[in-house]
């Protein structure tokens, strides 16, 4: 059976920790959804950045009918599903580029890379844009770690079947 390969939580403990986050930052993340924080666009953008280096498929299907309704183009949509950013504003590329290296580094981001978005964005959006990365870094994971126990249990009932 061939290697599960997505990215998922590594323990019971990394799920809590991230839970913990989300129930602590749960007025935050309401005011982020409803466009008080970023506009729905900008807040897509940053979900499919994150996405596609997770590769999680149900935030995948599910955000890109948000992204579409948000009004962002399908040839944009397939840009960032894609992991390109050239379709994308060019006032949010370094707020992308971060979500996607954030994601990557699982979220250990390079202090120079932190700087770099502080300096562009200011203090206050720099945590909003990590809020949003966490938030959908967290469904990410959560989905990928559904799956993986999907691929696990296949996998053991294919070998009882053997």
């Amino acid at each position: 059976m061939e290697k599960f390969k997505k990215r998922k939580f590594n323990s019971f403990g990394e799920f809590i920790k991230e839970l913990k986050f989300i129930i602590k930052n749960r007025d935050q993340i309401k005011k982020l959804d409803s466009g008080e924080l970023l506009d729905a666009e900008f807040r897509q953008r940053l979900m499919m950045a994150v996405t596609e280096v997770n590769g999680c498929r149900y935030c995948s299907y599910y955000h890109s009918k948000l992204a579409l309704k948000a009004g962002i183009s399908q040839a944009e949509l397939n840009s960032l599903l894609a992991g390109e950013l050239e379709d994308c504003p060019k006032e949010e590329t370094l707020a992308l580029f971060y979500a996607q290296h954030w994601t990557e580094k699982k979220g250990q981001p390079e202090e120079e890379m932190m700087d770099k978005v502080k300096a562009e964005y200011g203090r206050e959006k720099f945590e909003t844009i990590n809020l949003a990365v966490r938030m959908i870094n967290f469904g990410n994971l959560s989905g990928n770690s559904f799956d993986y126990f999907l691929y696990k249990l296949s996998f053991g009932l294919l070998a009882q079947s053997s």
